[in-house]
């Protein structure tokens, strides 16, 4: 009988280390990819041609330092463009004619919104929609335009006939 006890202690025990074990996974996960954020930040709209790439939950940068993310995104069904909610950082004060690109970290890296303040003195209040925005680039296309292109200038056309 004690040595079913103690057994059944053992697994227990092991048991509990196994859900502490998971729980802190979660909560580490939950800290790293920033699950929690946009409670509490202002709230910014803005309108793009094109967001290839960009997810809910995708960064928003200032200058390359990150200050918010992506919180919704819908189609506007009139004009045809995407309609992003921003939440950035409440703290972050940005002019009126502050502008919004979607942007990528590089070749292989993945697209975020980079913001570029304005200089007008008004600022923009939460809800409030930044109007400047360029869409994302087409990197197949330029990939394409450059590899048409390779075989250097085409000869210009003679106007003499040839015999």
């Amino acid at each position: 009988m004690g040595d079913t006890v103690r057994d059944n202690l053992v697994e227990a025990a092991i048991g509990f280390l196994v859900v502490v074990a998971a729980v802190a996974f979660v909560a580490f996960a939950w800290a790293r990819t920033g699950a929690g954020e946009g409670q509490g930040g202002t709230s910014l709209v803005a309108r793009f041609p094109n967001i290839a790439g960009v997810t809910l939950g995708t960064d928003v940068k200032v200058a390359g330092v990150k200050v918010g993310r992506v919180t919704a995104l819908s189609l506007d069904p009139g004009s045809y463009q995407a309609v992003l909610t921003l939440s950035v950082d409440p703290g972050l004060k940005l002019p009126v004619d502050s502008s919004a690109a979607v942007t990528s970290e590089g070749l292989l890296g993945g697209n975020y919104i980079a913001l570029t303040p304005g200089a007008e003195a008004a600022m923009l209040k939460a809800g409030d929609e930044i109007i400047e925005t360029s869409g994302a680039p087409d990197l197949m296309g330029l990939i394409g335009s450059v590899v048409n292109r390779s075989g250097g200038e085409a000869p210009p056309a003679s106007d003499a006939p040839s015999n």
